[in-house]
């Protein structure tokens, strides 16, 4: 069998940089540091990256395009299934970048590429989960007005925005630590979801949501 030829190094320097800024956050991370992990010199790192930012900018560009992604599949949430695979694949996205949302405030206010992106990728956000329950309400699974569309999808894109923020506050020696992943999004995804359950059509479909979560977190609780 051929041997896979090896990745390039500025691939390998970007996943190692995630793996670290994920770890122990961007603002404890230098680029000695990083170099120091990846085994290569401080000139080959900037060769690649001129700057700490330079890295930044290309995990935001890679979050950012992988987000989008999904929220373009916002329409195409029909039943309550969907509901959930969507929201748990949200929240997975955040945690894949969660050095984002840790220090987003701190990298937001120094990095004008993730300031102007950034509120872009919330405005997309709320927009998707407006046309998620647009979506639902046209097959008569949820009961709302427009109003009502409005304000949930802010409080949706707020809840999924902030989450790991209120993870971290609550346990900040091992809320981003990968081992806590399970727990952290299947509590995300449920506190969203109980959001929702108010708004469904009737009784029925509000026991299917819960039961459907129930079932998703037994394996996380385990």
């Amino acid at each position: 069998m051929a041997k896979k030829a090896p990745r390039r190094t500025a691939e390998r320097i970007a996943q190692v940089t995630l793996e670290l800024f994920n770890r122990f956050g961007e603002p404890n991370v230098s680029t000695t540091l990083i170099s120091a992990e990846l085994g290569i010199s401080p000139g080959n790192l900037y060769y690649h990256f001129p700057s700490k930012d330079a890295l930044v900018n290309q995990l935001f560009d890679q979050y950012e395009a992988a987000m989008l992604s999904l929220l373009d599949a916002a329409p195409d949430v029909r039943d309550v299934e969907d509901t959930w695979f969507f929201l748990h694949s949200l929240f997975e996205q955040v945690w894949n970048h969660r050095f984002l949302y840790r220090d987003l405030n701190n990298l937001l206010s120094g990095n004008r590429h993730l300031e102007t992106h950034f509120h872009a990728v919330l405005e997309r956000k709320t927009l998707a989960f407006r046309q998620m329950l647009e979506s639902l309400g046209a097959v008569g699974l949820m009961r709302m007005d427009a109003d009502n569309i409005e304000t949930l999808s802010a409080s949706l894109s707020v809840m999924v925005t902030y989450w790991l923020s209120y993870e971290y506050v609550r346990n900040p020696r091992q809320a981003m630590e990968p081992a806590s992943a399970g727990l952290a999004l299947t509590r995300g995804a449920q506190h969203v979801l109980a959001l929702l359950t108010p708004y469904m059509a009737d009784a029925q479909v509000q026991q299917h949501l819960q039961a459907l979560t129930a079932a998703y977190s037994a394996p996380s609780v385990a």
